[in-house]
């Protein structure tokens, strides 16, 4: 019986515009995919293809220049149409006009006869490493290095989040294989949360691993949190993580010898007509397939509304994302007497509204909350509101100041190396200084890195 975590400090947000379980009918994908390097943080891209060359999925696009044994590959075969670049001429993105479906052949392999080189080399090659990341710093894995243990989080409790037993339903025996293969990597454990009481059969039975159930409100489902409440990282210590979604990647690979990293994407948001389920390759372009109210002001954001990232209303699935989510801008919309009004149909997390109070009688109530942030920076007070949204054992005020400070021997003391700015966006969206705390972690994780390397 796998051990149980409750998690007591957090927020379910609960939006109007969740996605039905069932599937958009049998669609043309879009002809044109789009490729962004900014997808992944922390490499400097170097080319491989020019405009005009024709690429199979799995072809390399461009490698990390650092370490170029990291490739990073076409989701689908077509021709390379465009290759934006900005300011000093960065690479943007590659704009690839898909035709057949044609997949470079990387040999079917059993992962029990593999040797630890072996799963890497085949996983290089076919541009699947790029999913495995690493903490500390929240950046792909080093593949020279041997973790610690690997963590799994296989549930997402973000708002209006993929439903994982939808997801996985019928990709059990990839599932498994991805998970064979993953536990070959690490000198230790691979650890698998799942939600608490689960009937997700391909959870259920998976063989190999430590399942451990978390049961509380979000963030419960991010893997920092996880990893805090199962084995923290302590200095010195690399441990991997994936998501359960890259994880049926890693197993197609193994069992038909091909890079298919068809995505289940929820279509989700209170502005969404059809609210359902796609199949569709990272770097889609959304036209066509996310379908909106009209007359407002809309923001589209490919992910969630704490972590995802805005993009145009025809623009491309990020390579990450496995939901797409779309709410009012709010920027026609006035409040009369603004926060001085009783504010019944309000979202509240504290006693400013009388929501507040009725939310406490009606658990099951649902919002439509637009993107306007409310208010102006202010200055960063201790007011208790980002400790009671974060559920691990970390003072959040004080490792944000040490951060902005770059005080990097507060920033170990305070537990710097465990977290991601994902762990943060829960006390950027109940913050009332207005900070962008997700983006102050990140760039501190970056310097630290460079420092540290």
């Amino acid at each position: 019986m796998s051990k149980v975590i409750k998690i007591k400090k957090g927020l379910d947000i609960k939006l109007v515009g969740a996605a039905e379980k069932k599937r958009l009918p049998v669609f043309e994908h879009s002809s044109v995919f789009a490729v962004s390097p900014g997808d992944f943080h922390g490499i400097h891209p170097k080319l491989s293809v020019k405009e005009g060359d024709e690429v199979k999925a799995g072809t390399t696009l461009f490698v990390d220049k650092n370490r170029p044994e990291i490739r990073f590959v076409s989701p689908v075969s077509g021709e390379v149409i465009a290759i934006e670049r900005g300011e000093k001429r960065k690479l943007l993105r590659l704009l690839i006009q898909a035709k057949a479906s044609k997949y470079e052949d990387f040999g079917k392999k059993d992962v029990s006869t593999s040797s630890t080189q072996e799963i890497k080399e085949l996983l290089l090659q076919a541009g699947n490493w790029p999913f495995i990341k690493q903490r500390p710093y929240d950046v792909i894995a080093n593949p020279v290095d041997t973790p610690r243990d690997l963590f799994v989080s296989a549930f997402d409790s973000a708002p209006l989040s993929p439903d994982m037993n939808f997801v996985l339903d019928g990709q059990e025996d990839d599932f498994q294989t991805g998970l064979n293969a993953l536990t070959r990597l690490t000198s230790g454990n691979v650890y698998v949360g799942i939600p608490a009481r689960t009937a997700i059969p391909a959870l259920r039975q998976m063989k190999n691993v430590e399942t451990v159930e978390f049961d509380g409100p979000h963030p419960a489902g991010n893997v920092g949190v996880q990893i805090h409440h199962i084995k923290p990282v302590n200095k010195g210590e690399v441990v991997w993580t994936i998501h359960a979604a890259d994880v049926l990647f890693i197993g197609r690979l193994f069992n038909k010898g091909i890079a298919d990293f068809t995505r289940t994407v929820a279509i989700t948001g209170s502005e969404v007509t059809e609210r359902q389920y796609v199949d569709l390759l990272p770097g889609a372009s959304l036209e066509g397939i996310v379908k909106t109210t009209k007359g407002k002001n809309l923001r589209y954001i490919s992910g969630n509304v704490l972590t995802g990232k805005q993009i145009d209303a025809n623009g491309f699935l990020g390579y990450y994302d496995s939901q797409v989510t779309v709410i009012p801008e709010g920027t026609e919309k006035h409040d009369m007497l603004g926060w001085i009004s009783p504010g019944f149909s309000k979202y509240s997390v504290n006693r400013s509204f009388i929501s507040w109070f009725l939310n406490k009688l009606n658990f099951d109530r649902k919002y439509v909350l637009d993107a306007r942030i409310k208010g102006g920076k202010r200055a960063i007070i201790l007011s208790n509101e980002y400790d009671s949204v974060f559920p691990m054992d970390i003072l959040p005020e004080f490792l944000l100041k040490a951060t902005i400070a770059f005080d990097i021997d507060k920033m170990e003391q305070l537990g710097i190396y465990e977290v991601a700015p994902e762990d943060f966006a829960l006390c950027e969206f109940v913050d009332t200084s207005k900070l962008e705390i997700q983006q102050i972690i990140r760039d501190a994780l970056d310097k630290l890195r460079l420092e540290m390397n």
